[in-house]
């Protein structure tokens, strides 16, 4: 190319060597140019440029390479004619090589680009185009929208091309255009443009948010609505993937979380990262919603081996699909039963894990209420066994997965939930000493939240399915609210309670940890916002029936009881918990008494001694050492 150049130049200048081209010395002027350019054009970076992505810095480093190169030919030039003159050479010949030499360096290029976007093939192939590729509507800032364009084009093969921009910035210039695709809305008219384009005015198959639009715009509900109702796809931009050379705009689908837009605060990526990484996690109940979420989660953090028990075979092969198979040489998977003290004992020992992270768990309110022997037997046997087999193996860490549902409990599930933070709490108090007696080191604390999206069986999820069917959606009562957070929240949240509470001793140590949940959502708008999601109408499209509250159920949960105090700490969306805690002695001897109960079958003669388990003994002024009730987070 270089010589080429130098040719051209000197045709176009009009001037003639004063030695002949072909000669030993014009043989070794042309060497040393050619390798003066390569080793210059290398140093710069042409060779490792992707033309493909190429952008205006990319075509300003060519700039400044022939400027620099036509530099140092011209400097070359002046000082080789104190050696041997050389006529035909001025500074003219070398400003018209500096035009030329950008031109035919960077013209292929641009031109490669210009195919690989499809552009110069537009109107010949606009009609292949329109049957392999989806017409899409772009949702999100100007310059997001530059970004999209320039992957969908450079994709192969092309699933959807842009069709418009609705720009989220108020008083976007409409009718402009980037890289040919046209401004066609902006604030506050996103919403009737699209309702034009579902009314089928205007084709469209697919409307493509940016990257936290739905925090950015009052519309964004709405948005979803209108597109699902005209029989558009919906979808969000993550982020951008970058698989060898090869470019690709990863897209999510618009969950129910996102559309109610509960506002979150960035992962600590750094300290969980940091708390996570090369530790061994054994993640009980990791086949159910919340445990597969830790255990990916822990995976992608950097934990050194994660293990799985669960009693679901079902739910573990789903796992070895949800977890990416680069991770799973670091996933072990035990089918056991968390209450068989043999099994969890021999998974424990062999693991020899650092943290234990306890979610096994029944919870369906309703089927609780009819199968109470199997609740008390997971959520406090079960809590019982891994809390004691994790003191007597000497694991670091214990956190069990609580429920708001702990709080003044009317429920089978809330009963035996409260009944297993009183066990962590009261082994948090005396240390954990180990049924043998020996003391053991194992740290244990719980964490309670409240519901989370699309959780199996979750009201979310049920949701669905009853708008897939149809209808009716079923809500007990129409005044009933709930507390939502995402999965992916509450899992990383729950990992930096566990991270905080490593380093805590004395009268800031807490037993229990509680997680800002916001405010409370009726359970009504959560189906009336996933009817319209839907693109349905509710009532008209889809009914919404009442059915009654459930046994067990109440209308409004909350996280905190009433002898209970919150402790704000340094860390966003989490608190500490001061509360009551009964004595390990008095728990081991309500255990037996449960036991003795489960034996005989005697349903309230169990739930009066797990009832008895959440109301603290008065303290003994003559012995205080031996005081019944502590409060969490007091010196002992």
């Amino acid at each position: 190319m270089v010589l080429v150049a130098v040719a051209l130049s000197l045709v176009l200048s009009r001037s003639n060597l004063s030695f002949d081209a072909f000669s030993n010395e014009g043989l070794f002027t042309w060497v040393g140019i050619v390798l003066i350019s390569h080793l210059l054009f290398r140093y710069c970076g042409l060779y490792t440029t992707i033309w493909r992505f190429a952008s205006t810095p990319d075509f300003f480093n060519i700039l400044k390479s022939c400027a620099i190169l036509t530099v140092v030919l011209y400097t070359l030039s002046l000082t080789s004619r104190f050696f041997q003159p050389v006529a035909g050479l001025n500074e003219r010949q070398f400003i018209v090589f500096f035009l030329v030499s950008f031109t035919i360096i960077s013209a292929p290029r641009l031109f490669y680009r210009f195919l690989r976007d499809g552009a110069s093939w537009g109107i010949l192939t606009q009609k292949a185009d329109e049957v392999q590729a989806r017409r899409a509507l772009f949702v999100g800032r100007l310059g997001e929208a530059d970004l999209i364009i320039r992957f969908t084009r450079t994709a192969e093969p092309a699933d959807y091309s842009i069709a418009g921009i609705m720009a989220t910035e108020r008083g976007a210039p409409l009718g402009t255009r980037i890289q040919g695709v046209p401004v066609v809305a902006s604030r506050p008219r996103l919403i009737d443009v699209l309702e034009d384009y579902a009314a089928g005015t205007k084709s469209i198959d697919l409307l493509i948010f940016g990257s936290g639009v739905e925090h950015e715009i009052e519309e964004y509900s709405e948005l979803v609505r209108v597109a699902r109702h005209g029989g558009i796809a919906v979808l969000q931009f993550s982020r951008l993937s970058q698989l060898g050379q090869e470019g690709k705009i990863v897209l999510d689908e618009v969950e129910m979380e996102t559309i109610l837009r509960r506002p979150t605060v960035p992962s600590d990526i750094a300290r969980i990262g940091a708390f996570v990484g090369g530790k061994r996690v054994l993640v009980t109940g990791g086949a159910g919603s919340i445990g597969r979420t830790l255990v990916k989660r822990s995976l992608e953090l950097g934990a050194g081996a994660v293990l799985v028990a669960d009693n679901s075979e079902f739910g573990i092969f789903q796992l070895s699909q949800y977890v990416d198979e680069k991770d799973h040489d670091r996933l072990k998977v035990r089918i056991v039963d968390v209450a068989d003290r043999r099994q969890m004992t021999r998974v424990v020992t062999e693991f020899k894990p650092d943290i234990i992270f306890h979610a096994a768990a029944l919870k369906h309110v309703p089927l609780l209420e009819e199968n109470w022997e199997s609740a008390i037997q997971t959520n406090v046997f079960g809590t019982l066994v891994c809390a004691e087999v994790a003191a007597k193996c000497g694991v670091p860490q214990f956190l069990l997965i609580s429920s708001d549902k702990a709080v003044d409990p009317t429920s089978v599930l809330g009963i035996t939930k409260r009944a297993a933070e009183q066990l962590v709490s009261a082994l948090h108090e005396s240390h954990a000493i180990a049924p043998d007696g020996r003391r053991s080191g194992t740290k244990f604390i719980a964490v309670r939240f409240g519901n989370v999206f699309g959780s199996n069986g979750s009201v979310a999820t049920i949701f669905q399915a009853q708008i897939e069917a149809g209808g009716p959606v079923t809500i007990t009562d129409r005044r009933m609210t709930r507390y939502f957070m995402t999965v992916a929240e509450a899992v990383d949240l729950v990992i930096m309670a566990a991270a905080d509470a490593q380093s805590r001793e004395g009268k800031d140590d807490y037993a229990i940890y509680m997680l800002d949940m916001g405010k409370p959502v009726p359970i009504l708008e959560v189906a009336e916002t996933m009817i319209r999601m839907a693109g349905k109408t509710p009532y008209a499209d889809i009914p919404i029936r009442f059915t009654g509250i459930r046994p067990g159920e109440k209308l409004h949960e909350t996280l905190q009881g009433a002898n209970e105090e919150i402790v704000t700490l340094d860390i966003a969306k989490i608190f500490g918990l001061r509360t009551d805690v009964v004595a390990w002695p008095t728990v081991q001897a309500g255990l037996a008494a449960l036991q003795a109960a489960m034996k005989n079958q005697d349903k309230a003669s169990a739930l009066g001694v797990l009832a008895q388990l959440h109301q603290p003994e008065p303290p003994a002024p003559e012995m205080p050492q031996e005081t019944g009730s502590r409060t969490v987070g007091q010196a002992g």
